[in-house]
């Protein structure tokens, strides 16, 4: 009987010891951040480290890969998606199927997987897509561009992400930019209060925990500012190119929109292409380091844009172990390194054993890397949750959207004199025409950033509704709309109450869209010639940025710059027709030639033709 007992109580005490052995601070939920965070910490090996301090493509991130090198991130490049017309539920099973993979090593440390929501979940088919933030500059409304990150992130999370690479926060000096239409605005006050859109991606930070990286829960996702910094300060606002200004100039231009996103909450920061006086940001320890993580106490992590380590030397990827000590060395926390993620992990793992790089470097980086995982709850919900999937395009996020489209229009001109406007156009009319290269294409009104990385024109893209729909819809159904793209001499000759004519830019994203002449493309100029010499007309812009205009202006009865609206082409018609009024204000100064650029408000030789904050209003029936 002893002996029985005596084998019970050295099983109950191995039990014990198992069940202590088995108590893993990080993984209690009740442990504050900070002590999960140290304890994971001194648990992981150099390898586990660096493969959290890894971002690599989904084409590459199988469960295999994930699990043998411990990666911490997987990210989506523009365009790059399961399928083609991929539904929630196929990005949701691809997420959970790498989760797997990461959640099998030894730790369990989930994935964090990335993508660019840019203008709502863009890459997405059928999902919800907002006007670009150009638009939403011209609004001056920070609580919409709240609602409207609040509905990106129920669209992002509903495919299973839990991280998204916005807002651009560039403060755009020069519309010559290919990125300009991904800037609020010129004034980095308005571009500050539109930061707004973090808290409705994160959630509102709880007031004693300001600064701190902050995801409210699993119906919010973690928002990234970017790009770190002056990335709309280029010379000729040329692309990734370099920022000449001083220190002054770069604090109170460029650097304002981050004091707000710190605030907020903001998780992650993504460093710029672009140099400031000469030297590559990706390797700038001055302000990724000293700056941004020290003074500004931001303790988010630091991620790096495409490739962005290997563009500190020129070539790319010249001196590969030389990106990767400057770019470690500067303070990056998070390299994306899409495709050749082997080599990166090897060359870090050589330059920590050789002491080229401390161990103090790899653990402030992984540290604030799980800090966000930990914040936002990704250990106790890392799989994608299946009852969100109905969010992704759903009615009452395309209505906000298309609300967003309304306050977004700026009305610049309304009548050849102001006793004699056009707008609102009357919906009872006897035949009207409808002319134009964007008057019916959804694809050039969404813009770049749409379902592909630089998005495409037509009408296949994803779910929508163009503007020339949106006029059908709203018009009396008495109304004749003929609608010719580049109208003839005889569609010309017929007789008409008045014509709406829509032109515009081409999408584009990044370098492909510098452009020094900023001319409206052919045939947008002669349609608005031809067009409003036969009858009243107004001409209705869709791009990304202002574009020439005085050659034509006498020509126009009415000008509307509507910027690069989204899938919702109905707010552009509720607007026109007067249901709504006008209510949108210039965020950018509307030039009359482009050898007046860079030229902003408050420039010694300010002479624009729009100046910056001017709009004209009118009244709305609804």
């Amino acid at each position: 009987m002893a002996s029985s007992h005596k084998i019970t109580l050295v099983l109950m005490f191995c039990l014990l010891a198992l069940g202590r052995a088995e108590y893993l601070k990080y993984k209690d939920p009740k442990q504050p951040v900070s002590v999960r965070v140290k304890d994971l910490l001194s648990r992981m090996t150099l390898a586990e480290k660096i493969g959290q301090m890894t971002q690599i493509e989904r084409v590459n991130a199988t469960a295999d890969a994930l699990a043998k090198y411990f990666i911490g991130s997987v990210l989506s490049g523009g365009g790059s998606v399961p399928g083609d017309q991929a539904s929630a539920q196929e990005w949701a099973s691809m997420v959970t199927e790498m989760q797997k993979g990461a959640l099998s090593t030894r730790l369990g440390i989930p994935m964090i997987y990335g993508i660019d929501a840019v203008h709502g979940h863009n890459n997405a088919y059928k999902a919800t897509i907002f006007p670009h933030n150009v638009g939403l500059g011209a609004t001056r409304d920070p609580d919409l561009v709240k609602r409207i990150g609040a509905a990106t992130a129920l669209e992002v999370r509903a495919t299973g992400i839990p991280y998204a690479f916005a807002p651009c926060i560039a403060v755009c000096r020069d519309p010559r930019w290919g990125r300009c239409y991904e800037s609020y605005s010129e004034d980095p006050k308005v571009v500050q209060s539109m930061t707004s859109l973090i808290s409705g991606l994160q959630g509102d930070v709880p007031a004693n925990d300001v600064g701190r990286p902050y995801v409210a829960g699993s119906k919010n996702v973690a928002a990234c500012a970017k790009h770190y910094v002056g990335d709309g300060g280029t010379f000729m606002g040329i692309n990734e190119n370099n920022t000449i200004i001083n220190t002054h100039g770069l604090l109170s231009i460029h650097m304002p929109p981050y004091y707000n996103s710190i605030i907020r909450g903001v998780s992650t920061v993504m460093v710029s292409y672009s140099s400031w006086n000469g030297v590559k940001m990706h390797a700038n320890h001055f302000l990724i380091t000293d700056f941004l993580k020290n003074k500004l106490k931001f303790r988010g992590f630091v991620i790096s844009d495409w490739q962005g380590i290997d563009r500190i030397t020129s070539p790319p990827h010249a001196n590969y172990s030389y990106s990767i000590e400057a770019g470690i060395g500067a303070g990056i926390d998070m390299i994306m390194v899409p495709y050749g993620y082997i080599e990166f992990i090897n060359d870090l793992t050589t330059q920590v054993q050789n002491k080229v790089i401390p161990m103090s470097r790899i653990d402030d980086a992984v540290y604030r890397i799980l800090r966000v995982k930990f914040t936002m709850g990704l250990f106790e919900n890392p799989y994608p949750d299946s009852s969100l999937a109905g969010e992704l395009g759903k009615q009452e996020h395309r209505d906000l959207a298309r609300e967003a489209v309304r306050k977004s229009l700026v009305l610049l001109k309304n009548g050849k004199s102001s006793y004699s406007p056009l707008l609102p156009l009357p919906k009872k009319a006897g035949k009207i025409l409808v002319a134009g290269s964007h008057a019916d294409n959804l694809g050039n009104q969404c813009g770049g950033w749409t379902i592909t990385w630089q998005g495409e024109s037509g009408n296949n893209l994803t779910a929508g509704t163009t503007i020339l729909e949106g006029i059908k819809a709203t018009i009396d159904p008495s109304t004749q709309v003929v609608y010719s793209e580049s109208p003839d001499s005889t569609v010309l000759g017929d007789k008409y109450d008045y014509a709406v004519v829509v032109v515009g830019e081409p999408p584009y994203a990044e370098t492909q869209g510098d452009n020094l002449n900023l001319t409206i493309p052919a045939p947008g100029p002669s349609v608005i010639q031809s067009v409003c010499k036969v009858t009243k007309c107004v001409v209705v812009l869709v791009s990304g940025r202002p574009l020439v205009v005085e050659p034509y202006l006498s020509d126009m009865d009415a000008f509307v710059a509507a910027w690069l609206p989204g899938t919702e082409g109905k707010g552009v018609a509720d607007v026109l027709f007067g249901d709504y009024g006008f209510t949108g204000k210039l965020g950018r100064t509307w030039f009359k030639s482009v050898d007046q650029l860079p030229m902003n408000v408050g420039d010694a030789h300010y002479d624009p033709l729009f100046p910056f904050g001017f709009g004209l209003t009118t009244k709305g029936t609804k």
